[in-house]
């Protein structure tokens, strides 16, 4: 098993919240975590469509697991979300983020989530400080 798919099982096993999100793991990588979820009734706002709170929550976790892939513990230092297009119930979305900067004490990284026609539906950039732990142990 890879550093990187070890740190998502670790950190995958204390977070309750991704679990309810149902957030399915497509791919991990050093830098790198796709994941998809399929928006739930329980997701909706008043407009019935996703709720904003649900595609940032679906964005900082792809975020938490691509920036902790390369074994250090890493938090979020900053982060922004651009809303692109709705997205209604039943429809699944992809979340991809990428690495752009992996530095010392900080990297940074482009979160877009996409619809099944692969249209964005949002961005998030986030940038992490990255500690001296590890996140194994």
């Amino acid at each position: 098993m890879t550093i990187p798919q070890q740190v998502l099982e670790k950190m995958w096993a204390n977070d309750h919240f991704s679990q309810w999100l149902d957030l399915k793991i497509d791919a991990i990588t050093e830098g790198v975590c796709r994941l998809h979820f399929i928006v739930r009734k329980e997701m909706l706002n008043g407009h019935q469509t996703v709720h904003g709170g649900i595609l940032f929550s679906a964005a900082d976790s792809a975020f938490a697991f691509a920036c902790n892939s390369h074994g250090r513990l890493a938090v979020g230092l900053e982060v922004s979300i651009s809303y692109t297009k709705s997205a209604q119930q039943g429809e699944i979305l992809t979340v991809e983020a990428q690495e752009v900067y992996l530095g010392n004490k900080t990297s940074v990284y482009d979160v877009k989530i996409r619809n099944e026609q692969a249209e964005v539906v949002a961005v998030f950039k986030g940038t992490a400080y990255r500690t001296s732990k590890n996140v194994l142990g």
